[in-house]
């Protein structure tokens, strides 16, 4: 069976699978780097205690296919709003609706009334996915010279 014909699943990740979502991570912001003139971005600067202190802060789950993580996606509430971060998917498979599920999966965990994210001016996949999945931007600021963030919302449908 091809790697992408396998199915994904979508587990709780643990302290022992931190290293192994740090590299994807880093390798994902790597590719991102390449958008803004190889700037440094911060996810590339993040260490395993770091995740250690998200994880105990919030929501960390994994995308795993064929017993190997692929993916992961972490998020924290506060009052009524869901921050959702980090958004990671190994490189060489974007795009095949990993993301989609990760995020579906980290919208379920919380009952809040809103969802709120950012990512970078340039990077128009994955502000394309997110507006797929029902997010609108709100507000821009610039983070340095290079890097402009775009803040997406998604507000839950009153019942």
């Amino acid at each position: 069976m091809k790697q992408y014909d396998q199915e994904i699943y979508i587990y709780d990740a643990t302290e022992s699978d931190l290293p192994v979502i740090l590299d994807i991570q880093k390798r994902a912001f790597h590719g991102e780097s390449a958008l803004y003139d190889f700037v440094v971005l911060p996810p590339m600067l993040e260490t395993i205690d770091d995740l250690k202190r998200e994880m105990m802060r919030g929501v960390l789950i994994k995308a795993v296919r064929a017993d190997t993580i692929v993916g992961s996606v972490r998020a924290y509430q506060e009052g009524r709003t869901c921050y959702i971060g980090r958004l990671v998917v190994e490189p060489e498979l974007q795009n095949q609706g990993i993301g989609r599920k990760l995020m579906e999966k980290i919208e379920a965990y919380f009952s809040c009334d809103r969802f709120e994210l950012f990512t970078g001016h340039r990077s128009a996949k994955s502000i394309a996915l997110y507006e797929k999945l029902g997010y609108r931007r709100y507000k821009e600021n610039f983070a340095d010279d290079n890097v402009r963030l775009v803040y997406l919302e998604k507000r839950k449908a009153v019942e």
